[in-house]
């Protein structure tokens, strides 16, 4: 009898463990919140990702071949379409809080449009940040800016090189531009044109010292404004590139690479080409908006080309 318990409670036990190991929990299907934090000097850099999309990169690429560039992802274990970060760099600086792009709000899809959330995940709130300097007009860039005709950034002033103004937010240009390309200056103008109407939009005028650290650098060809921002504190530096650059894998081996994009590709590339220069002989930090989140690194010249080399996590 005795040994009959023991066998039945053997079997009870095997079952009680067959359901255990079996029970699954559902899939998360998230990642930790998108913010990525380092010091540059006294200067606190926060990396906020406002998501990512995926690029059918073989077709925009130009200035090289479907094939070629086919070669490269496989180089790097990828394929085509590329998972694509959109990245925004929060500076504080001490004194004031800058924000530099501003996502793509819902201009996107809705895989992207993430980068509020981010903000807030990372201890800062959208009316804390007193300035936000635009690279680019283009709406990965601007659509976070507004929703629904109201000002997401309550206390901010906005702030891009007039070339980019003056091209993105005419009406005469957008009505003169192709029907596939009008959505662009679409959202350039809902965007930004809150701002303006508020008094909060003010442009500047080429190279500009928008704050002690910060300055605005031109780097034209992407579109007619397209402008870097060059941060220093205590001999330390990072250039935040916008779309500088887009694909990591075939741009840095290969920095003629352009991309469909360009208003202006031969300058685009010129630009991209003088940059990664000064980046890699100065030893600088670059901070990419479209490199994999946080898109903080370091480049080497190799070749003709450069390596990317990540930033080592740590903590600030």
């Amino acid at each position: 009898m005795l040994a009959r318990s023991k066998t039945a409670a053997a079997f009870a036990m095997a079952a009680l463990w067959c359901v255990s190991a079996g029970a699954t929990a559902p899939l998360a299907k998230s990642q930790a919140p998108g913010y990525y934090r380092m010091m540059l000097g006294e200067f606190e850099v926060t990396a906020l990702s406002d998501g990512v999309v995926a690029l059918p990169v073989g077709k925009l690429l130009t200035n090289t071949t479907p094939q070629r560039v086919d070669e490269m992802l496989k180089r790097a274990f990828l394929r085509d379409p590329v998972t694509t970060s959109v990245n925004a760099y929060l500076v504080n600086t001490g004194s004031k809080l800058l924000l530099i792009d501003a996502g793509a709000g819902t201009l996107f899809g809705p895989t992207l449009g993430k980068l509020v959330d981010n903000l807030k995940a990372s201890g800062y709130q959208p009316e804390q940040v007193d300035e936000i300097y635009i690279t680019h007009l283009h709406p990965d860039h601007v659509g976070g800016l507004a929703s629904g005709g109201k000002l997401v950034f309550a206390n901010a002033v906005v702030r891009a090189d007039r070339r980019d103004a003056d091209y993105w937010l005419s009406q005469a240009r957008m009505d003169a531009a192709p029907a596939e390309g009008r959505d662009f200056f679409k959202g350039a103008m809902a965007s930004v044109g809150p701002y303006a109407a508020a008094g909060s939009f003010k442009p500047f005028d080429g190279a500009t010292e928008l704050q002690p650290g910060v300055r605005a650098v031109p780097a034209y060809g992407h579109t007619p404004g397209h402008t870097i921002y060059a941060i220093e504190s205590r001999g330390e530096r990072m250039i935040v590139l916008g779309d500088l650059m887009h694909v990591a894998a075939v741009q840095f081996p290969n920095p003629a690479v352009t991309i469909q994009f360009d208003v202006d590709a031969k300058t685009a590339a010129a630009a991209r080409k003088k940059v990664y220069g000064d980046a890699a002989k100065g030893g600088m930090r670059i901070a990419v908006a479209h490199v994999s989140f946080p898109g903080i690194g370091q480049i080497r010249a190799e070749g003709s080309g450069y390596v990317y080399y990540p930033v080592n996590y740590a903590v600030p």
